[in-house]
């Protein structure tokens, strides 16, 4: 009889989600009951920060279909409950058959798991695939995403020992691909424990830090890699330390020593798109040096150009108050008013070049609750240390909510604003981020001043300004800042570059109401300048457009800091 164990890796899933939220993928320890099959299985998560065992819970039903219930240990953040699916074998089933185990927040679409693999025997596998959304053990309550039959040996002969099919199961619907590699499994039993630390790792959130956690992946034979483990988050440092972890050295490198070893850093978003800081490459062999020079690893980064769009609103009082028709920010169940047709305006078109679609929004001339102090810039979704609206309708949203607990005050200052996006300006002189500010007023500016300093100082940046004056104010002084004739001054230095558009929006108004057509007018000459001054900025600095990425794993890199690992 040959027979020989063999691990499945990259189990895709191509409609299943990505956490919001990142989750340890470390081994665990399933341990069988002392009694009878009634009896719950004990899971340990032997790196888990957590000291508590999940609890597996046996179907209540007899059928080869029942799902197992795996519960979360009450110390657990996840609400949710795995699955556990038994596999469909045209033989008679037995106590030594494999089960699939299905987290319901995966960290990612590829999974693997162990099986035994029997040449001379036709293992038949099905898979069906879940979105797993509550806690019920009954399987019909989950949604249904597809399913696929193959034998193991199918899987094992595919070039590569690599296997695409189709999902189905759902009349009428595409239900997307699945893709198993299989590898043969090493009898390398070593346990490896390491700590990470870093230090000056890159700033990805507007306010605050960073909240970096790391994710590591293993090599695969055919050049892919799959995740085989998570750290926690360590929140708002860029300086953080990891806690120890243990993992399998077969899950690492299948006891391969030498072969590579990704790990890829990350700064941690709640609504799950966590932005990439870095990556390096290792080698358990490297690792196993132990706390020397040899681990100090330099954290690399794929160049990525795009834009970042911010956006600042006007809450002044001379806007009116917002329960009445005649202000400029009431919220009419009916039609968008200035504001909102602005930001949506301009917004639309600019967030197809914003990097993320993540816009920082601020309001500025207000007082805020509790104690009604004045805030020159604040974040209109009240969060100070993550000002970003998921796309313009996150934006509006965060304004209209701003609308309903904010008073209306001033003065009409705009130094604020344009000192706290310029900030993030300095940060990123490489040309891999170019900064636009959106800000949307209905009066003369108080602080003219200190704006033309503040005008003056962005101009050496990666950034440009947009302002739209709506109502029926005289908008002359605006003129000023809108360097097409003469460039904006102050304190006997001049702006090296024109990055401010200024258009008042009753210019663009259709006679007829028609708001979309006002819109367009509005967006396509309020955007007009943005190209010219985003190459005038890049030529001055002798930037080069950076070239397309390859489609192999080759990428452009650029150093951002020091990952010091300790083993």
């Amino acid at each position: 009889m040959i027979s020989s164990p063999v691990i499945v890796t990259n189990l895709s899933f191509s409609l299943l989600l990505t956490p919001s939220s990142p989750s340890s993928s470390s081994p665990f320890l399933l341990l069988p009951p002392p009694s009878s099959s009634s009896s719950p299985f004990l899971l340990l998560p032997p790196s888990s920060s957590s000291s508590s065992p999940f609890l597996l819970l046996p179907p209540s039903s007899s059928s080869s279909s029942s799902p197992f219930l795996l519960l979360p240990p009450s110390s657990s953040s996840s609400s949710s409950p795995f699955l556990l699916l038994p596999p469909f074998f045209s033989s008679s089933s037995s106590s030594s058959s494999p089960f699939l185990l299905l987290p319901p927040s995966s960290p990612s679409p590829s999974s693997f798991f162990v099986l035994d693999f029997f040449f001379e025997e036709k293992q038949n596998l099905r898979f069906d695939v879940y979105n797993v959304d509550t806690r019920s053990s009954n399987i019909s309550k989950h949604d249904f995403l597809g399913q696929m039959f193959c034998t193991l040996g199918e899987i094992i002969g595919s070039t590569g020992s690599r296997l695409e099919r189709t999902l189905s199961g759902i009349p009428g619907k595409k239900c997307g691909n699945i893709i198993f590699t299989a590898e043969e499994l090493s009898n390398c039993r070593d346990i490896a424990t390491m700590q990470l630390c870093a230090n000056k790792l890159d700033k990805k959130d507007f306010f605050g830090k960073s909240d970096p956690f790391l994710v590591f992946y293993r090599s695969n034979e055919d050049g892919t890699f799959t995740i085989c483990h998570k750290t926690e988050v360590i929140k708002n440092t860029l300086n953080p330390v990891w806690q120890p972890f243990t993992i399998p050295v077969r899950a690492l490198c299948n006891g391969d020593y030498d072969r590579t070893v990704k790990v890829d850093v990350y700064d941690w978003d709640r609504n799950g798109s966590h932005d990439f800081i870095g990556e390096f490459t290792t080698s358990y062999r490297e690792f196993s040096r132990g706390q020397s020079q040899f681990n100090v690893y330099e954290v690399k980064k794929r160049k990525e150009q795009g834009t970042l769009t911010a956006l600042a609103i006007d809450f002044t009082a001379s806007n009116g108050n917002p329960s009445q028709p005649t202000s400029l920010h009431y919220m009419s169940p009916y039609q968008m008013n200035a504001y909102a047709m602005a930001l949506k305006a301009v917004g639309e078109i600019i967030q197809d070049y914003d990097s993320d679609k993540m816009f920082p929004a601020y309001g500025f001339g207000a007082k805020l609750p509790p104690d009604g102090k004045i805030s020159h810039v604040f974040p209109l979704n009240s969060n100070s240390e993550n000002p970003n609206c998921v796309g313009i309708e996150g934006v509006l949203e965060a304004y209209f909510q701003s609308l309903r607990t904010v008073q209306l005050y001033g003065p009409t200052n705009f130094a604020p604003v344009i000192n706290q996006v310029a900030r993030c300006a300095e940060d990123v002189t490489d040309g891999s981020q170019y900064f636009v500010l959106l800000m949307i007023t209905d009066g003369v500016i108080s602080d003219m001043v200190q704006t033309k300093e503040a005008v003056v100082n962005a101009a050496a940046l990666p950034m440009s300004i947009i302002i739209v004056g709506v109502g029926p104010a005289e908008f002359d002084a605006m003129e000023e800042l809108d360097g097409d004739e003469v460039r904006v001054s102050s304190k006997g230095r001049i702006a090296e570059r024109d990055i401010v558009q200024f258009v008042p929006f009753r210019d663009y108004i259709d006679r007829q109401g028609n708001q979309v057509l006002s819109m367009a007018r509005l967006a396509k000459d309020v955007l007009a300048e943005i190209p010219e001054q985003l190459l005038g900025f890049m030529k001055t600095r002798d930037i080069e457009p950076q070239p397309a990425l390859p489609t192999s794993s080759t990428t452009t890199t650029a150093p951002l800091g020091l990952n010091n690992l300790c083993i």
